[in-house]
């Protein structure tokens, strides 16, 4: 069964996973990386979203975004994804796809929700056990947001400035809460939100949408017609025995 349009209301953030095709690696030197957050940065100027936090893993990216227009994240990820298909292909002298068929993503609103996601996506290394805390991965925006370098691509959510009333001071409390362990029942939240296209959003979010979205925010029952592929069902089981240390 092939799944409907995603689920994106413009002004609310998203949480997008997009994998390498067949769990491969996405990212093999340094340059790849600059590569990829050079587009990145140019795109989501261009497409009209502000980016909050993201993580170049090995075989996969996270990225927390809000768009301002319906279509804004298609045509981000749409490009970005091309462009740096060609680059690699180019790079490494291959052909062929990169990436999954489609990324998947999860509406993400309210304090609680936005900052969590802040935390599950810099903490992914941390999770993975590639590395002690999230400043020791290069590769994402945690430096920027704890205030330990300049990170122009990132553009701050009202949740996260919401954290204190100075610069200095919203840096040490965001630096504090990652410092923490993740929450068991928040993991299991975000990932089944993100696997299946979900929504995490209060109930004041809820109200103000149409009728026709507000029932595409429900949980469908599970059934023959509406289960996930093996491929989904056997990705999650693992996610969730930690036998795939790399696809937080």
């Amino acid at each position: 069964m092939s799944r409907g349009p995603r689920l994106i209301v413009p002004q609310v953030a998203v949480h997008i996973v997009q994998r390498g095709h067949n769990r491969r690696d996405c990212f093999h030197h340094d340059t790849d990386y600059l590569v990829y957050l050079g587009n990145l940065r140019e795109l989501t100027v261009r497409t009209g979203c502000a980016l909050h936090t993201y993580c170049l893993m090995t075989n996969h990216v996270h990225l927390l975004l809000t768009p301002s227009t319906d279509n804004s994240c298609a045509l981000l990820m749409r490009n970005l994804g091309q462009r740096y298909v060609q680059y690699f292909n180019r790079r490494y002298e291959r052909s062929g796809t990169l990436w999954e068929g489609r990324y998947k993503s999860s509406l993400v609103d309210t304090a609680s929700y936005v900052i969590a996601t802040y935390r599950y996506i810099e903490r992914n290394p941390v999770r993975a056990k590639m590395v002690p805390a999230p400043a020791a991965h290069a590769w994402s925006s945690y430096g920027g947001n704890a205030g330990r370098t300049v990170n122009k691509i990132l553009t701050p959510h009202p949740e996260y400035l919401a954290l204190a009333n100075n610069e200095a001071a919203r840096h040490r409390a965001y630096e504090s809460l990652l410092g923490t362990e993740d929450e068991p029942a928040f993991l299991t939240a975000i990932r089944d939100a993100t696997n299946g296209g979900f929504a995490l959003v209060g109930d004041q979010l809820k109200s103000a949408l149409p009728p026709d979205v507000q029932r595409r925010l429900k949980r469908r029952p599970p059934g023959p017609a509406k289960a996930m592929k093996e491929e989904e069902r056997e990705d999650d089981l693992e996610l969730e025995l930690g036998l795939r240390p790399r696809t937080g």
